[in-house]
């Protein structure tokens, strides 16, 4: 069983310092795929499934959100034995969530239990908070102040305790940018717009960026909740900096999932981007925690769905040398937003299919932008 003791100060793994368990979550994180396709956990110990558990936003000191846990728990076993008949011993049946994780970083039948029962839950827990969030009387702009003080907040503890980050930037979609988006996608959806927030963030160095994206993925936000399908990386490949790195090397033959293409293979799908733009691109469903004034208007169901929503939240991550290599020429912010606001004219005027990359004339666009999210 896990202890309850207080959080440990934070802190950040340099390049040779990442586990397993860490190489995992950013080749999921690299790929956009879900984590209810693993079948097992890499956890190294106790302290680690602790933070994880807290990343949730999660306090196992606190006895409602310990109820909320075993409440989640149980839902999926019901869930599991009422539609499959699925055969669960009793101590994993029993076992709290510190427990489910480190048994489902060991072996054998109780270690596949332990890992069916945790997709479960990460599903009933998503769905029962995204219902929570629309029985609140809360705006967005409410929701995003909440989600840019965590941010905020986290990633200034984690640059005191030597975070590699050179530079840090969020930002909301002003209107008319949401409106562009939606009139140049395919889908003229507002749900399918995942960065009306959103954080840019530079290192020093490429070495960097794995250490970064370790941190956020400890403190931020926890690995499972990276969006599938919305994952970008066109800046390196990991399988080729996994094996020049000799810490590292020995882990890469024991990841459940493939590292994802090779560095030259791996496209993007944002039509407007410039074949050489260099970027790691994601989108979380970002966990967070309401404040009880949120609940004071609430009705009396919202106070059985627990204090967690989810936001969803875009993150660029990109080194130094290669940011200022974008900001050259096609790769541009510029450059893209000419190419997507002559794409979105030329669709209100014709209504007709466009050109994803049309020919435009960029020379009186030279005004250099630094600190963009796209």
């Amino acid at each position: 069983m896990l202890t309850t003791d207080p959080p440990s100060p934070l802190e950040h793994r340099s390049l040779h310092e990442l586990h397993l368990a860490d190489l995992e979550a950013i080749a999921l994180l690299f790929r956009g795929t879900s984590v209810i396709d693993w079948h097992r956990l890499n956890f190294g110990g106790e302290d680690e499934a602790l933070q994880f558990i807290r990343a949730q936003e999660f306090r196992v000191e606190d006895p409602d959100d310990l109820a909320r846990l075993e409440a989640i728990k149980n839902s999926a076993i019901s869930y599991l034995r009422r539609n499959f008949e699925f055969p669960i011993p009793k101590p994993v049946a029993n076992a709290s969530l510190s427990d489910l994780l480190m048994l489902a970083s060991s072996k054998g039948h109780r270690q596949l239990c332990a890992c069916t029962i945790l997709k479960v839950m990460h599903i009933i827990h998503h769905l029962e908070a995204r219902e929570l969030l629309f029985m609140l009387p809360v705006s967005d702009q409410e929701i995003f102040q909440l989600v840019e003080k965590k941010v905020y907040r986290v990633i200034g503890n984690l640059l005191a305790h030597g975070l590699p980050i050179l530079e840090f930037v969020g930002g909301r979609k002003n209107k008319d940018s949401l409106y562009t988006k939606l009139l140049s996608k395919r889908e003229t959806i507002a749900a399918q717009i995942y960065d009306k927030l959103r954080f840019r963030i530079v290192t020093r160095s490429v070495d960097d960026i794995l250490p970064v994206l370790n941190g956020l993925m400890r403190y931020v936000f926890p690995f499972n909740y990276v969006i599938p399908g919305e994952s970008t990386n066109t800046l390196f490949s990991l399988e080729r900096y996994v094996k020049n790195n000799p810490g590292l090397k020995e882990s890469l033959s024991t990841l459940q999932v493939p590292p994802p293409d090779p560095e030259g293979t791996i496209k993007t799908d944002n039509r407007f981007t410039a074949r050489s733009y260099r970027v790691v691109h994601f989108v979380v469903d970002m966990p967070v925690r309401l404040p009880d004034e949120f609940f004071v208007r609430a009705p009396p169901a919202a106070l059985h769905q627990g204090k967690v929503i989810f936001v969803q939240t875009e993150f660029q991550v990109i080194d130094r040398d290669t940011e200022q290599t974008n900001e050259l020429g096609d790769a541009s912010h510029e450059a893209y937003k000419v190419r997507q606001k002559l794409a979105v004219m030329r669709r209100l005027k014709l209504g007709s299919p466009f050109d994803p990359r049309p020919e435009t004339k960029t020379g009186r666009y030279t005004r250099k932008t630094t600190g963009s999210v796209r």
